[in-house]
C-alpha cells in the first residue's frame, strides 16, 4: 500500500508550508494525480484522512484531479494518449510504450506524477479583532 507513504509525504509537505506561513487551519488541498501513477484514489483519500487527525489539516478536503497520460514519439512526432493493450489478463487496459501511429518507442510526457496544485487555508490573523485606534 504505497498510498500511505504518498499521503504521509504529502502531509509532511503541507505541514511544512503551514509552519512557515502562519496557517491556522487548512480547508482544502487540491492534487493532480496522473492516470499512470498507479495510485488508488480511494485509498489515498482514506490514508490522508487518517493521518491528518489532530493536525491543522484535520477535516480538510482532499480534492483530486486526474491527469491523462500523454506520450511523445521521436520518430513520427506523435503526441497524445498512449497505445493500450486490451488483450491482457488484467482488470483493465495496460498502456504500452509503443507509438499508436508508427509503432516506434515513445516517451511518457505526462500522467505519471502526483503534485500539489493548491492549498486553501485560514491564517492566524484572520478572524482576529483588531483594537480601534
Amino acid at each position: 500500500m504505497h498510498e500511505l507513504s504518498i499521503a504521509s509525504s504529502l502531509v509532511d509537505s503541507i505541514l511544512e508550508f503551514v509552519n512557515t506561513h502562519s496557517v491556522k487551519r487548512v480547508l482544502a488541498v487540491r492534487l493532480t494525480v496522473g492516470k499512470l501513477s498507479h495510485i488508488e484514489l480511494d485509498q489515498l483519500q482514506f490514508c490522508y484522512a487518517a493521518i491528518t487527525e489532530q493536525t491543522p489539516l484535520q477535516d480538510s478536503a482532499l480534492e483530486i484531479e486526474t491527469v491523462e497520460a500523454v506520450v511523445r514519439c521521436e520518430h513520427c512526432l506523435y503526441r497524445g494518449q498512449p497505445k493500450y493493450w486490451d488483450d491482457a489478463l488484467s482488470a483493465g487496459p495496460i498502456p504500452t510504450l509503443q507509438c499508436p501511429v508508427c509503432g516506434g518507442a515513445v516517451e511518457l510526457v505526462e500522467g505519471s506524477d502526483c503534485a500539489i496544485k493548491s492549498i486553501r487555508f485560514v491564517t492566524e490573523n484572520e478572524g482576529v479583532a483588531m483594537p480601534a485606534t
